[in-house]
């Protein structure tokens, strides 16, 4: 009877410690529809209790099939410590699936490995740009972006030549390619960034309007906007999500000074943004605003002779454009509030904008993004709303993780 015991008690202890070198995670969602590229979050002090003493470099993740998955574990919070040596300083795991029409649930494996993972190829990425006056790019698989910084609206030194523009709108960056381009494309230097030459071009027109997804305070009708972004941090950079700050200075909104922080976060497989606005009024906390979130009514090149298909959703509290241009193709733009923060449509002389309520010091969550036709895979106005309604109702059904040790 002991021998028997202590044979119990042994595969119980080894079944103890293969349980201590993998976890389950489980996703369900519920919606009927096909949700590519989802990305799954798991905290990662939850998987810090589930493998204790796991490290980043030195993990797993596979899907039911067994095959094995690209992951990125972030660490937001640069000054945070971990003097246990259990992740402390680390936020979440991330991975993705690709979620079939009618599959609403999914599970993986995380376990511990001995060899370090491989560097997975990075479909996102977001940086400073000093060399070009100050810019901040960023971009995934499907599309690109930048915003322009303090150089760029420095006034120009007698005889310097140096562009001057004022503005905190967004550009767009058209790709046909999915591997990252924002660097290759600031190499080429001049301007051959404007012309496609395999990979797409800068074909978008900020000036001094919102661009795509740039933001100012609405108020008695008029738009009151900030200059170029003052500074920047970037919290996370791939392979799956890019995650980056910044930040605007004081401005007045009809008699407000006002400052705001936007949080980007580009994940791999979307052509919109999700966005986290923080505005705040100085010396007047509790205060309410409303801001407005713009579209460029004029942003193709010259001379494309545009024809703007315009679709404002009230119920999704979604603005949708469609530009189709002589030969540089069709852009679709489009912008996404939540609903507990829609207050409406509006327009000034730049700008297409969705109306949101906003309280002094709380984030406002939004999306904003594009997609080009010659990209080959949005070619119509019609895709183009069905890709963001699409958007809206991932966003207002997300997906529910948990993690089973």
């Amino acid at each position: 009877m002991k021998q028997v015991y202590l044979l119990v008690l042994g595969l119980l202890l080894a079944v103890g410690a293969a349980a201590a070198e993998r976890a389950i995670v489980k996703v369900t969602h519920d919606l009927p529809s096909a949700r590519l590229a989802e990305t799954v979050v798991v905290p990662w002090a939850e998987i810090a209790r589930a493998l204790p003493g796991a490290l980043i470099q030195h993990l797993t993740v596979r899907d039911a099939s067994g095959h094995s998955l690209p992951y990125q574990v972030t660490a937001i919070d640069p000054g945070a410590q971990d003097p246990s040596g259990i992740g402390g300083a680390y936020g979440e795991l991330l991975f993705q699936h690709d979620f079939a029409a009618g599959e609403q649930s999914a599970t993986f494996i995380v376990e511990k490995s001995d060899a370090v993972a491989p560097v997975f190829p990075s479909k996102v990425f977001a940086r400073f740009v000093p060399e070009r006056l100050d810019d901040f790019a960023w971009e995934n698989d499907k599309i690109a972006h930048r915003t322009y910084g303090p150089a760029l609206a420095a006034l120009a030194a007698p005889g310097s030549h140096k562009e001057v523009l004022v503005t905190s709108g967004i550009d767009v960056w058209c790709k046909r390619v999915s591997y990252p381009i924002v660097d290759r494309w600031y190499n080429k230097g001049g301007e051959h960034y404007h012309h496609d030459e395999g990979e797409g071009l800068d074909m978008y027109g900020v000036h001094t309007s919102r661009g795509c997804g740039g933001t100012g305070v609405w108020v008695g009708g008029k738009l009151y906007v900030s200059r170029n972004f003052e500074t920047w941090r970037v919290l996370a950079n791939g392979p799956i999500r890019a995650i980056f700050e910044l930040t605007y200075g004081a401005w007045d909104a009809a008699g407000r000074q006002v400052t705001e922080t936007k949080r980007f976060t580009v994940d791999a497989g979307h052509n919109l943004d999700e966005i986290e606005s923080t505005f705040t009024v100085v010396g007047d906390a509790a205060s309410e605003l409303t801001v407005g979130i713009g579209l460029n009514k004029s942003s193709a090149d010259s001379g494309q002779d545009p024809v703007t298909t315009l679709t404002p959703v009230a119920a999704d509290g979604s603005l949708t454009q469609w530009i189709v241009q002589k030969t540089n193709g069709a852009l679709g733009t489009a912008l996404i509030v939540p609903a507990d923060a829609f207050a409406g449509f509006a327009e000034d002389a730049s700008n297409q904008l969705v109306l949101a309520r906003v309280v002094s010091g709380r984030p406002l969550h939004y999306y904003a993004g594009a997609g080009w036709s010659k990209a080959g895979e949005i070619t119509t106005a019609e895709a183009w709303n069905a890709a963001v309604a699409a958007a809206v109702l991932r966003a207002r059904h997300p997906l529910n993780v948990t993690l089973i040790p």
